[in-house]
């Protein structure tokens, strides 16, 4: 059954996206060569993926710290490659969107960064981001960190793009050098890394619009901004960014943080209280979930399988 034979009653883009891997990547490139900045909020889990797809955005990202945080890790180079891949499939698995993902340093030496390029494209994703960062890293808006000589990076970027079957695939080289030595530095790992392959530069903390800007006039690839809470870069948004000639965005810890804060607000409220009668109101209501994981159409799909002459 192809895609285009897709109905309510049929299993088809129940279990899994119809949109292929390949399409998808294509959809990546397509959004960042738009005048539009390409949004991308960050999901930690398969049905706030299916959220983000539903609210508009045009794309899905999967933070390597959101990872970390979900399984009650610190971000400091812990998840596996088998880790991020796994869950990254899911959240692919779920979404028509494209998916951009945190592969962390690649997981090892530039033979690693190639496995890793090979398995998320098996996973059907997107996109990913490598990044010069020493192993095991630290979480990019944190101190203490850091960065691989430009040539080592080069040769994980190179192992990298050798490495990828799909020319679709986006492979985004992301720097940590401007909190180590300064913009300059981090302006000329970019063109390195450009020069190596990479198809579009992330510069982590940049602290303002200034700097953004800065990066924009300096350095002509496709560039990913990181608009994180809390960190050391100024939430400029993404109309700023829009106008000062970024091409992606990405929420990285958002829809984590605004769950995990109503999470624990609630459990406080049921063990002072006794009962969750006061969020009613502020919880996601059975229906809406419903609406979500497409409950009524696997329910028509299996009320379908007993409808004699649906296989004829």
């Amino acid at each position: 059954m192809s895609p285009a034979d897709a109905t309510p009653d049929s299993p088809a883009g129940l279990y899994s996206s119809v949109t292929t891997a390949h399409e998808k990547r294509l959809a990546l490139r397509t959004a960042l060569a738009a005048p539009e900045i390409c949004r991308l909020p960050g999901a930690f889990s398969p049905l706030v993926a299916r959220l983000v797809e539903d609210v508009g955005f045009e794309g899905v990202y999967v933070s390597g710290a959101v990872l970390s945080a979900d399984l009650a890790l610190p971000d400091i180079g812990l998840t596996t490659l088998t880790e991020v891949t796994d869950r990254s499939r899911q959240i692919a698995r779920v979404t028509d969107l494209p998916v951009l993902v945190d592969a962390d340093t690649g997981f090892g030496e530039p033979m690693s960064a190639a496995r890793t390029i090979s398995e998320l494209e098996d996973a059907g994703i997107a996109g990913c981001h490598l990044e010069d960062q020493v192993n095991p890293k630290r979480c990019g808006h944190l101190d203490g960190k850091s960065v691989v000589p430009i040539e080592d990076m080069v040769r994980r970027l190179g192992a990298a793009v050798s490495a990828r079957r799909d020319d679709a695939f986006v492979i985004c080289a992301r720097t940590d050098a401007r909190a180590t030595d300064g913009l300059d530095a981090a302006i000329a790992r970019a063109r390195a890394y450009a020069d190596a392959g990479a198809d579009m530069i992330f510069t982590e903390a940049l602290t303002g619009a200034d700097e953004f800007e800065a990066f924009r006039a300096a350095v002509d690839v496709p560039l990913l901004a990181n608009l994180t809470e809390f960190g050391k870069s100024e939430l400029v948004g993404a109309d700023t960014l829009t106008e000062i000639g970024y091409d992606a965005v990405i929420y990285p810890v958002t829809t984590l943080r605004i769950a995990m804060g109503a999470v624990e607000d609630a459990l406080r409220e049921i063990a002072t209280t006794g009962t969750q009668t006061g969020w009613l109101d502020r919880m996601q209501h059975r229906e809406r979930l419903y609406e979500l994981n497409r409950y009524a159409e696997f329910n028509r799909f299996d009320s379908a399988l007993f409808t004699k002459g649906f296989w004829q």
